[in-house]
C-alpha cells in the first residue's frame, strides 16, 4: 500500500511537470522575475501592454531584433550599436553616434531605462508610443537608413525569424506591427531599480554623509525638473545652453516659436556612466554640467523661468551633488543577462 501511494505521488509530480513543460510559449509566465515589475515607489507606468500581452517569446523576439543589424540598410547597425547595455543603454563617450556608412547623427543617443513610464520619446518628444519608437532610428538616413517595408521583407526571408514570430504571435507572415510590438516589449522591460538610491528607498542602504547632503541639495535645487523616482518630469525645457538655437528641438515638432530650444528633461538614472550630456553631447563630465547651471546659463526668449538666475552652487555643493548622482548607477541593470545580447 505504501509503495502504491509513493508511486502515485511520484506520477502526480511527473504529471505536474509535464503540464508546466507543455505550457505554450506565448502564455504569460510570472516567474523568475520575467513578469513586468513595478517598484512600489514608482508611479503607474504609461505603457500597459494592452493589445500586446507580455510573453517570454515576444520579449525574447524583441531582444533578438534589438541586437540584430538586420534592421539597417547594409546590415551594419543595430539598436544596441548606439544603446549599449554596459553603458546604461547609451552610446558611451561619443557626442554623436555613427550610423550606416559612418554618417554621424545630430543628437546624442539618450540612455534607455524605465521606458514603460515615458509618455513620449526622443529629445523632442516626436514619438508618443513605445511601439512606434523604433521607426525613427530605422528610417533615419543618419542612423539605420532603412525602410520598414524592406526590413519586413528581410525578416520574412529569414526562416529563423519566421519561426520566432510564429511562436510569439502565431502569424505565418511577419508584419511591421508585430515587429514593432516585439521591440516595444523588450524596451518596456528595461527597468532600472537597483541602484544605491533604490536600495535607500527600499531601506537596505544608508547614504554616506556626502551622499545624504548631496541628496538634500539635489531635492532643493534639481528635483523640480528631475523628479524622483524616475528623475525626470518628462517636460520639455530650454535649459540655457544657447542664446541662438542650432537645433530648434521641441519647436520642430510643435512648430511653435515658444518651444524653440526646448528638449525633454532627461532621466538622471545611470548618469554617472551615460556621458556625454545634453542633447548635443557637449559636456563630458558632471562637473561641467553643474558649472553650466551655476554660471553658464545663456539667456533667450524661451529660457525656462526657473533658470533666469542660474542655480547658485559652491564647489563643495557640486561635489556633494555628484556624490548623490553616483548613487543612481544601477550595476545590476547593466549586467542583467535577460537584457544582454542573446547567444544562439
Amino acid at each position: 500500500m505504501k509503495l502504491f501511494r509513493s508511486m502515485r505521488l511520484f506520477f502526480s509530480f511527473i504529471l505536474v511537470l509535464l503540464l508546466f513543460s507543455c505550457k505554450k510559449d506565448n502564455e504569460i509566465v510570472p516567474v523568475d522575475n520575467f513578469a513586468f515589475r513595478k517598484p512600489s515607489y514608482f508611479p503607474e507606468p504609461h505603457y500597459t501592454f494592452q493589445n500586446n500581452a507580455l510573453t517570454r517569446s515576444r520579449f525574447n523576439l524583441g531582444r533578438d531584433l534589438f541586437y540584430d543589424t538586420i534592421l539597417s540598410l547594409d546590415n551594419s547597425i543595430s539598436c544596441a550599436s548606439c544603446h549599449s547595455q554596459t553603458h546604461g543603454f547609451s552610446d558611451h563617450n561619443v557626442a554623436f553616434s555613427a550610423g550606416v556608412n559612418g554618417t554621424l547623427g545630430v543628437r546624442n543617443s539618450p540612455a534607455l531605462a524605465n521606458l514603460a513610464w515615458y509618455p513620449s520619446f526622443m529629445w523632442d518628444g516626436g514619438v508618443n508610443n513605445i511601439e512606434t519608437f523604433s521607426v525613427a532610428p530605422i528610417t533615419n538616413p543618419l542612423e539605420m537608413h532603412e525602410t520598414i517595408f524592406q526590413v519586413v521583407g528581410k525578416l520574412n526571408a529569414n526562416a529563423a525569424y519566421r519561426s520566432k514570430f510564429k511562436a510569439a504571435y502565431d502569424v505565418d507572415s511577419i508584419t511591421d506591427q508585430k515587429m514593432l510590438q516585439a521591440l516595444g516589449q523588450y524596451m518596456a522591460m528595461l527597468i532600472s531599480d537597483d541602484s544605491k538610491y533604490d536600495k535607500y528607498r527600499k531601506g537596505t542602504y544608508t547614504f554616506t554623509a556626502d551622499e545624504n547632503e548631496g541628496y538634500s541639495l539635489f531635492q532643493s535645487k534639481c528635483a523640480s525638473c528631475h523628479t524622483e523616482p524616475l528623475f525626470t518630469d518628462f517636460s520639455f525645457r530650454n535649459n540655457g545652453l544657447d542664446a541662438v538655437f542650432a537645433d530648434l528641438g521641441r519647436g520642430l515638432i510643435t512648430q511653435e516659436a515658444a518651444d524653440n530650444g526646448k528638449f525633454r528633461v532627461p532621466s538622471l538614472r545611470n548618469i554617472q556612466i551615460t556621458y556625454p550630456y545634453m542633447h548635443d553631447g557637449r559636456f563630458f563630465t558632471l562637473s561641467q554640467v553643474l558649472d553650466h547651471y551655476s554660471t553658464g546659463i545663456q539667456s533667450s526668449s524661451t529660457l525656462d523661468q526657473s533658470l533666469t538666475s542660474g542655480i547658485p552652487l559652491t564647489a563643495d555643493e557640486k561635489l556633494k551633488i555628484i556624490a548623490f548622482l553616483k548613487t543612481l548607477t544601477d550595476y545590476t541593470f547593466m549586467a542583467n543577462p535577460d537584457l544582454s545580447e542573446p547567444v544562439h
